[in-house]
């Protein structure tokens, strides 16, 4: 999927030089947290979000710095941040430097500037036009749909385990080699080893994603690396009240 599959298309922004009242009343209208910021040809200049209201001198919240670290910082970033906790139009507190995407761009390209900037929205233009913008909700959205579809069952048990085995072949952590699955009447039941408990549900939610998976029912017993212990899986309907726990004889076995 791409930015142009989720994105909203009827965005509601705000112009440069509007008064900052302005931007709160539409934010608060139609209960968003940020408005892209856009020119009388729909060029979008910047971005103005909830952040850019945390520190008002309105609210006595801005920064209190001490005379050592403005000398530091100098005059006009001090300046700026006056302009910035003081301003009254859009552009005096909006943020110009603004994250975009293409209408064709994929939608992990937009997640991952979403994590490494730690934004929650994505203008999306076309030659510098805002088109439209991603949000966290878009995102949402899009799983909530893809979540929901009924994808097409395997045609036989055989199938759901040649599917599970391959998707276990392409998972690095899966130690394909120590796990047997089983699949009757789309029952599956996942067998072997695993060296950390994490491995378990992972096999786990592994199985549930394979269409035509009614339920799973896991025996995987775990290996502590160090001491060589075993202990069973807690979630095997055969498992005892207090959990099996012996080393592992790797002793070669005596014949008389």
């Amino acid at each position: 999927m791409k930015a142009k599959d989720v994105m909203t298309r009827n965005v509601i922004t705000i112009a440069p030089h509007a008064p900052i009242l302005a931007a709160l009343q539409l934010m608060q209208q139609h209960n968003i947290s940020g408005l892209p910021v856009v020119d009388e040809k729909r060029n979008l200049v910047g971005i103005v979000t909830e952040g850019d209201f945390l520190r008002r001198a309105e609210t006595d919240t801005t920064r209190q710095r001490s005379r050592w670290l403005e000398f530091l910082l100098g005059p006009g970033a001090v300046a700026d941040d006056y302009v910035h906790t003081h301003g009254r139009r859009v552009d005096e507190v909006m943020t110009s430097d603004v994250r975009t995407v293409a209408d064709d761009a994929p939608l992990d390209v937009i997640v991952a500037l979403m994590e490494k900037h730690r934004i929650k929205r994505i203008p999306v233009v076309r030659g510098g036009e805002l088109v439209g913008i991603v949000s966290r909700a878009n995102l949402l959205h899009a799983l909530a749909s893809i979540v929901g579809e009924i994808a097409p069952a395997p045609q036989s048990d055989e199938a759901i385990r040649d599917r599970l085995l391959s998707e276990f072949d392409r998972q690095s952590w899966a130690s394909r080699h120590l796990i047997d699955v089983t699949v009757r009447n789309g029952v599956v039941d996942l067998w072997g080893s695993v060296f950390d408990a994490r491995q378990r549900p992972a096999a786990r939610v592994v199985a549930e994603n394979v269409a035509g998976v009614k339920s799973v029912n896991t025996h995987l017993v775990l290996i502590e690396p160090m001491s060589g212990m075993t202990f069973s899986d807690p979630d095997d309907d055969d498992r005892d009240t207090v959990p099996d726990a012996r080393p592992v004889d790797n002793r070669p076995a005596a014949f008389g």
